[in-house]
């Protein structure tokens, strides 16, 4: 297998043709920093490089797909514009470098999948959700834009109603409904999701390679043309978004909630 240079946030596997990407924090149920983030930047390259990959399946350690952004992260982003610049410019990479991607990527949700773990399933070409796992995208709850996937393209999946209502609220969404509205192809037994991605994985993995490549692309380019018509504006907002009051004050009582009560 090609070696890849990531950090130990991020592992990638080889089974054969098929690389088992893994979200590797699970103490904090895979939440993003910034290692974790820079990775997922330079790990869809580095796939689509590794001339013996012909399918990915990406999942979780532990418990959680990924808990989203962890809110130390977040708050240092809010603090440090050159970081924030870097992170955003990542967060493009993420999303470009997945839409773009020759390799199938097999999302295995094995529980939640938040903030940036949501949009890496919505990225992904497949989905299979643990019957237990929920989607959500609760940025604007925190006080941010929403830029780097989930609401970007899930406009493509579901209906526009269905984005926006989710993309606003932060609502969860149950595994059984995520399938029902398009945002998940298949629901399995939790203790089996990792194995029927990985079914499904070999069965891709002893097609053709270049019809499967090709078609994925043909099928891509839809997606890609609506991704790079908002994304640009959606950084930016995001971007705009780090500074606000709003977000200052979520900030300061998740991160401080015996404050919040003492008050």
């Amino acid at each position: 297998m090609t070696t890849y240079d990531l950090p130990d946030e991020l592992q990638v596997k080889a089974d054969g043709p098929i690389r088992v990407i893994t979200l590797n924090r699970p103490e904090q149920l895979n939440a993003t920093n910034h290692a974790l983030h820079a990775g997922l930047a330079a790990l869809f390259p580095q796939l689509d490089a590794d001339e013996e990959a012909r399918v990915a399946v990406l999942t979780g350690a532990g418990r959680a797909f990924s808990a989203g952004g962890d809110f130390t992260y977040i708050d240092e982003l809010s603090r440090d514009a050159a970081l924030r610049h870097t992170t955003l410019a990542h967060g493009r990479q993420i999303v470009t470098g997945m839409v773009r991607c020759r390799v199938p990527i097999i999302a295995a949700v094995n529980g939640p999948a938040v903030g940036l773990g949501c949009s890496l399933v919505a990225l992904s070409d497949i989905v299979f959700m643990a019957e237990s796992a929920h989607l959500a995208d609760p940025h604007v709850l925190v006080g941010l834009v929403a830029a780097d996937g989930g609401p970007v393209v899930w406009p493509l999946l579901t209906s526009l109603q269905l984005a926006k209502e989710y993309a606003l609220t932060g609502d969860r969404i149950p595994a059984r409904r995520a399938a029902e509205i398009g945002l998940a192809n298949h629901v399995c037994p939790d203790e089996d999701v990792l194995d029927q991605a990985m079914d499904f994985a070999r069965r891709i993995a002893r097609l053709p390679q270049g019809a499967v490549e090709d078609t994925k692309r043909i099928v891509n380019i839809q997606l890609e043309r609506a991704v790079l018509a908002s994304l640009d504006y959606a950084l930016a907002a995001e971007d705009r978004s780090f500074t606000t009051p709003e977000l200052r004050a979520n900030l300061d009582n998740l991160l401080n909630p015996e404050k919040k009560r003492a008050e």
